[in-house]
């Protein structure tokens, strides 16, 4: 199977697990019971957010589900069903360091639920800790090759924190780090990742803030031949507008294809939902919109970008 993937990607992310349900439920440490069952019903709920975008006019061929085991219930089975394209992750949540959410068995667990994307989110700075980094790249290799080995795609969601230094040159301002090294910094992770054997299929990429600066991430994620590998974008649960200025710039680059958004669409809808001022219907439709209006961003700034200089 060829590296890469053919088709556009419009991911719903709700793989969200320690963040969630601290951050949602107020939840620490391992849920109860009652407690899963509270978040799993959360999670339902964006679930029929996106089902009413398909209701509303979504294509479930391009539309995808990221969602978790732990919180997931049914949703894989019902996201399967639909046609929508599945992705779940096997990292473990909320952790510095990348390892197997189910260890030895992360297989077994793939296997199972056989999605169509298989995902992990990696922090990974080529100025940060060696070992760390020596060993990220270690785990990632033996999933790359598990996932190529048995014709499966990977999806790669990278995160680049800053290191104190280098917020020390842009003067604590993690803005100016966004712009300014961050884009570098990506190219030199994902070149570092590649030269030891790990092949992601897609890309998940933070929002870059120049048209030129995803141009040259989308190089580097297709060198050295593999030319079917693409980009997408995510949301970092930032505001709207944020959001759309980063569609913008990626969605013409040759190399984009999609987005894989989370809290920006869903957030405020399931607040709504429990703190009582959406009922169930009002707040899956208002992620139906939030979502069918990111898709149109990006098809928009797909058809309308200026052609470079």
């Amino acid at each position: 199977m060829a590296l890469g993937y053919d088709g556009k990607l419009y991911i719903l992310a709700f793989d969200h697990r320690g963040s969630f349900q601290k951050k949602m439920f107020g939840i620490e440490g391992e849920p109860t019971p009652e407690e899963t069952r509270r978040i799993a019903d959360a999670k339902h709920l964006i679930f029929e957010g996106l089902v009413k975008a398909l209701e509303l006019g979504a294509d479930p061929s391009v539309s995808g589900c990221l969602i978790d085991e732990q919180f997931g219930g049914e949703i894989p089975r019902q996201a399967k069903e639909r046609g929508l394209i599945l992705a779940m992750p096997v990292e473990k949540s909320g952790q510095k360091e990348f390892d197997f959410e189910y260890g030895e068995q992360f297989g077994e667990h793939i296997e199972k639920f056989d999605p169509d994307f298989a995902k992990v989110l990696v922090r990974y700075n080529p100025e940060g800790d060696s070992d760390l980094n020596r060993r990220q790249r270690e785990r990632l290799r033996r999933l790359s090759d598990w996932l190529h080995e048995r014709d499966r795609k990977f999806l790669f969601e990278l995160l680049v924190p800053a290191e104190p230094h280098q917020l020390d040159k842009v003067g604590g301002d993690s803005d100016r780090y966004d712009a300014e090294l961050r884009p570098d910094l990506m190219i030199q992770a994902i070149a570092e990742l590649q030269e030891d054997g790990v092949e992601p299929d897609v890309w998940k990429i933070e929002g870059i803030e120049t048209r030129a600066d995803c141009e040259r991430i989308a190089a580097q994620t297709r060198s050295g031949g593999r030319d079917g590998v693409v980009c997408v974008v995510l949301g970092r649960g930032a505001d709207s507008g944020k959001v759309e200025h980063w569609l913008r710039q990626g969605a013409p680059v040759a190399g984009y294809a999609g987005f894989a958004i989370g809290r920006t669409i869903w957030w405020d809808a399931v607040k709504g939902n429990l703190g009582g001022t959406l009922d169930r219907e009002q707040a899956a439709e208002q992620i139906a919109r939030n979502y069918l209006h990111f898709v149109s961003v990006y098809q928009e700034a797909e058809r309308t970008a200026p052609t470079p200089a």
